[in-house]
């Protein structure tokens, strides 16, 4: 395995490469990268490793400059002490996000997890076209445009494009709105999935179908689960379950 380290202090990019390589002793650390432009000039004149670890704020901005000047193929692991950039990082191929001081144990997870995945696509190449057809087909699908509520009495429209999720509320399938209107519906949350563009909604669990308008971040919890906060605050915790994360993460990635 192929790596480059970006990381604008010298001393924790070498520490990182140590750790590295005392768990992967096979790894092949390429080049050590400070700044963003040094990074733009490292991807462009050079072929591309099978791995970054990538700090977010470097010497000259934020890494992700990086991927406005050059595509970046290669799956990124974002180490950085600021936890308030997940969705932007894994928007950009990022994989796994560790937050500094990292640990051997937090390292570890992070390159078994890019090994993992790299063999999970080199098992299933074959199916990947039909993947990629069906990611574009469901780009084409803009789904159902607004649903019809009864509420004090009254039949009303609600736009989808003002849904912020449906959730399950005293086991009534219930409609969100950005500006926190709350209407019932007579759909069960999987006839409702059905209806609404695959790019624009997600069906986190089996409680909710959420909007990607409404996502505000999302940060790693317990089990390898993923804690979701939404810019219309849900009255539980909204956990996205290991099984579903990596599904999850790509669907930000290619909507």
């Amino acid at each position: 395995m192929t790596i480059i380290i970006i990381e604008d202090e010298v001393k924790t990019a070498k520490a990182l490469g140590q750790l590295i390589m005392s768990i992967r002793p096979d790894v092949q650390i390429l080049s050590y990268i400070q700044s963003v432009d040094g990074a733009v000039s490292y991807l462009t004149e050079n072929d591309q490793p099978d791995l970054i670890f990538m700090d977010i704020q470097l010497a000259d901005g934020l890494c992700f400059e990086i991927f406005k000047s050059v595509e970046v193929v290669s799956p990124v692991i974002f180490c950085t002490a600021f936890d308030n950039y997940a969705i932007e990082a894994f928007k950009a191929n990022g994989i796994d996000y560790v937050l500094k001081p990292f640990s051997r144990e937090s390292i570890a997870a992070a390159i078994k997890k890019a090994a993992e995945l790299k063999n999970f696509f080199q098992r299933n190449k074959k199916n990947l076209p039909d993947f990629e057809y069906l990611l574009t087909r469901s780009g084409e699908n803009a789904g159902k445009s607004s649903f019809l509520v009864f509420k004090n009495n009254k039949y009303l429209t609600v736009q989808t494009e003002n849904i912020a999720y449906f959730f399950i509320k005293n086991e009534t399938p219930t409609i969100m709105t950005f500006d926190k209107g709350e209407y019932p519906i007579t759909q069960s949350l999987d006839e409702v999935h059905k209806l609404l563009s695959p790019s624009q909604f997600f069906r986190v669990n089996r409680q909710y179908l959420v909007n990607f308008s409404a996502i505000r971040e999302a940060e790693h919890y317990f089990s390898r689960k993923l804690l979701l906060k939404l810019t219309v605050p849900t009255e539980e915790k909204l956990l996205v379950g290991k099984e579903k994360a990596t599904a999850f993460l790509g669907w930000l990635e290619n909507r």
